[in-house]
């Protein structure tokens, strides 16, 4: 399936229906009176959350999107049917802005999340609802109102707690794939991965995270180079990045501390809160180093970056030091969701008092002089 991540659409919600005029004609009937009823709502245009769609492909070719009108109203006091309405199915992750103003109207973060796009119109009065002690025979009606029409934008951010960085052939798609559920293509050319990759890592028993893998930086990203920042951000809403480097590029002239400068510079470029995200050091492919040369080499590695923050040595492809960089990350995501939960209210009946800690005082102060 192709991944697309942005597109254009056009939602229309359907017109109300027209109210009736109609007067009862039956036989026998000395009085008959106006019986028109009113028209019927137009559909309304709703977006769902659908946890098993991925990318906004459905959306790329078909660009309108029309919900049915109201009927019109009817004699013998009916009332015209509702317009039915339609219902998008869009990846959770979805952003959906005024493709005019930008402005962001919704986004839709959970599974199942249901929102309304554009609402139908209210349908128009019957001249049976102008009946009156004074207008015995009323000919008024109105028309059907106008349904919503919106032109917006639809931007995909994939929903992720780590995010994998680095550049063509850093063995991002290997790790996402020795560590996850993930299956990405793997092979030995650069720009291997074209698009987002998703993977539920499972710690252990009810302990999981997803991990998302994106297409490869390299210098001069930012002016259009390579696939240029476009899937950066998919890693805008994850919470820690893995900053994974080769440390046994094909060509052994390539200086790698000045390719992880280079990443983190295009990072700075693309967006600073980004940028501000917790990073870590993830040193890959040591099982290609020789065993004697490997801590000397990581070591200047980090010296060179001027790297504080955690490092982790790990061969993607032989699985080595992955369990443990697993529960690092693990570890780390749940003490700051212990930390953004906000604190249990405390119970006002222990509360503490004015008259209550006078007491208290009072207690601790005659216990003192016996």
């Amino acid at each position: 399936m192709k991944f697309v991540d942005e597109a254009l659409v056009d939602v229309i919600a359907g017109d109300g229906g027209n109210g009736c005029v109609s007067f009862r004609h039956e036989k026998y009937k000395e009085f008959g009176g106006p019986n028109g009823g009113d028209g019927g709502r137009g559909g309304h245009v709703w977006a769902v959350a659908d946890a098993s769609l991925n990318t906004l492909v459905d959306f790329r070719y078909t660009r309108r999107f029309e919900a049915k009108r109201g009927q019109h109203g009817m004699g013998s006091d009916m009332f015209g049917a509702a317009g039915d309405d339609i219902t998008l199915k869009m990846p959770v992750g979805t952003i959906i802005s005024d493709a005019e103003t930008g402005e962001v109207l919704f986004e839709l973060l959970k599974p199942g999340e249901r929102i309304l796009l554009a609402k139908g119109g209210d349908g128009g009065f019957g001249n049976m609802r102008f009946k009156s002690a004074i207008n015995r025979a009323p000919r008024q009606k109105t028309p059907g109102w106008p349904g919503e029409r919106k032109s917006l934008k639809l931007e995909l951010k994939v929903l992720a707690d780590v995010g994998l960085l680095g550049m063509p052939n850093a063995g991002k798609s290997t790790l996402i794939g020795a560590v996850s559920n993930a299956r990405p293509e793997i092979a030995d050319y650069p720009f291997t991965t074209l698009h987002p990759n998703l993977g539920v890592v499972r710690v252990g028993p009810e302990q999981s995270f997803v991990v998302a893998d994106v297409p490869g930086l390299i210098e001069g990203a930012a002016e259009g180079a390579g696939l240029g920042h476009q899937f950066l951000r998919h890693l805008q809403r994850t919470r820690l990045l893995l900053h994974v480097v080769d440390m046994a590029p094909f060509d052994e002239s390539v200086d790698v501390v000045a390719q992880a400068k280079a990443i983190v510079a295009e990072l700075k470029k693309y967006d600073k809160t980004l940028y501000e995200k917790p990073r870590w050091l993830v040193l890959n492919k040591l099982d290609m180093v020789p065993a004697e040369e490997r801590e000397a080499r990581v070591k200047d590695v980090v010296r060179r970056l001027r790297y504080k923050g955690p490092v982790f040595g790990i061969s993607a492809l032989t699985h080595e030091g992955c369990d443990a960089l697993v529960r690092a990350v693990y570890q780390h995501l749940e003490a700051q969701r212990m930390l953004a939960e906000p604190a249990p209210a405390a119970d006002p009946r222990f509360a503490p008092t004015a008259d209550g800690a006078a007491a208290a005082a009072e207690t601790i102060k005659n216990d003192s002089n016996t």
